[in-house]
């Protein structure tokens, strides 16, 4: 049994009520339950949330709410992998044979079906305890700068001052989209960016995080034209 779980809270203080922001059309949580449904891959969607509000948006668009995440799990500091233990645990004291969990985040508007196919497959294939959207750094990582207390830069490599670009190691990160993992994987809070993860390699075009105001314009635009040229 594969289960798809959808992190959700409430209380956002830089985009307020960014989980159910009008996006494009839909409410931004819309675009993540739809893409893992389309992808047939899960036995269940299940959205973690401690808000009624986001929860009735969450089942109007096809997600299960079997509860509301308690408090303690839902502040600034609280794990994604607590979160998704937490949800994991409450399902397995009525389901048995979880095999797999992949977490969705709610504020992913550029995930598609078809990659959570592919890393699926690629999780089963590789065997590893997670696998997780990222994509490459645009500009090389060894040559980022600090901005130091007196308004001064810095090169946090400063090393690499005279390495050609061509000659730097390619540098990824976190695409934040979605993380298959291993149920155990997950309920033993094993780290994720660890050596037995394998990365699925996004395109930058279809990534973006979205933090602030300024990502959310940044999305908006970057999927504006993605519709256009039917990427």
């Amino acid at each position: 049994m594969n289960i798809c779980i959808i992190p959700a809270r409430g209380g956002s203080r830089r985009i307020p009520g960014k989980n159910i922001k009008q996006f494009h059309g839909k409410p931004m949580i819309a675009w993540s339950i739809e893409a893992a449904i389309k992808s047939e891959c899960f036995d269940r969607i299940i959205c973690s949330t401690d808000d009624e509000e986001i929860a009735t948006v969450a089942k109007r668009y096809g997600a299960e709410i079997p509860f509301l995440r308690p408090k303690s799990l839902s502040d600034d500091y609280t794990a994604t992998t607590a979160v998704i233990s937490h949800a994991i645990e409450f399902l397995q004291k009525n389901e048995t044979g979880i095999d797999l969990v992949c977490c969705i985040y709610a504020t992913a508007p550029f995930i598609q079906s078809e990659d959570i196919k592919k890393s699926l497959k690629q999780i089963k294939k590789e065997n590893t305890d997670y696998c997780f959207s990222v994509t490459n750094y645009s500009f090389p990582i060894q040559r980022s700068i600090r901005i130091t207390k007196e308004k001064r830069c810095e090169m946090f490599q400063p090393e690499m001052y005279n390495k050609r670009s061509q000659d730097l190691e390619e540098a990824y990160h976190d695409a934040g989209q979605f993380y298959w993992g291993k149920t155990s994987a997950w309920v033993e809070n094993t780290g994720i960016f660890l050596q037995n993860s394998s990365p699925y390699i996004l395109p930058r075009y279809r990534v973006q995080d979205i933090d602030v105001e300024e990502d959310w314009v940044r999305a908006e635009l970057m999927f504006s034209m993605l519709l256009l040229n039917n990427l």
